[in-house]
């Protein structure tokens, strides 16, 4: 289940708001331009499907999308345990950043969360498989899958280099550890 849990930057244990409607998490995230919308394709490939198989799965949607937003080029990301340098990539996810372009995402199957800090709040925005995500250029944020992450998901980017991420030097993450734990 997606949920979508606000803070004071300065208060990790005080939760302003906790939903877990897609609609409302859309209407909270919206006047921040953040994108987060519900995808029903026809069909889920297959957690192994190939990379070719997931694209043309999501293909309308990503033509759609990527119209939109003038995004260059689409890709799929497997996060498991048998990723390669698993704790140095996640501790690399977990040190707030900014990229220069809009980082989005679909989950395929999975669930990670991104927080966000906005003008004094942290926005922690628990994705789930069906899940799209689109944090604006710009916004301090880090991106938490769990210990034990097993995640698949496309990532569409505008700068065809791809994934190229600003660190602030800020250790708020480790004040606002995102919660992963296993989706309802």
């Amino acid at each position: 289940m997606s949920r979508l849990t606000v803070y004071r930057d300065d208060a990790p244990d005080t939760i302003l708001l906790d939903v877990t409607s897609p609609g409302e998490i859309a209407e909270t995230l919206r006047p921040h331009n953040i994108r987060f919308e519900r995808w029903a394709a026809p069909v889920t490939p297959a957690k192994d499907a190939t990379t070719d198989e997931v694209l043309a799965a999501y293909r309308p949607y990503l033509d759609t999308l990527m119209g939109e937003t003038g995004a260059g080029s689409a890709d799929v990301v497997r996060i498991n345990a048998s990723t390669p340098n698993l704790p140095e990539l996640r501790k690399k996810f977990l040190s707030e950043h900014i990229h220069s372009e809009d980082e989005v995402r679909f989950f395929v199957h999975g669930q990670g969360a991104f927080v966000l800090h906005i003008h004094g709040r942290i926005y922690s925005v628990l994705c789930t498989a069906g899940d799209l995500i689109s944090v604006p250029e710009g916004i301090p944020h880090w991106f938490d899958a769990g210990p034990s992450p097993d995640v698949v998901a496309l990532r569409v980017f505008t700068d065809t280099t791809g994934w190229i991420a600003k660190y602030t030097g800020d250790d708020i993450a480790e004040r606002f550890p995102a919660d992963v734990s296993p989706a309802s």
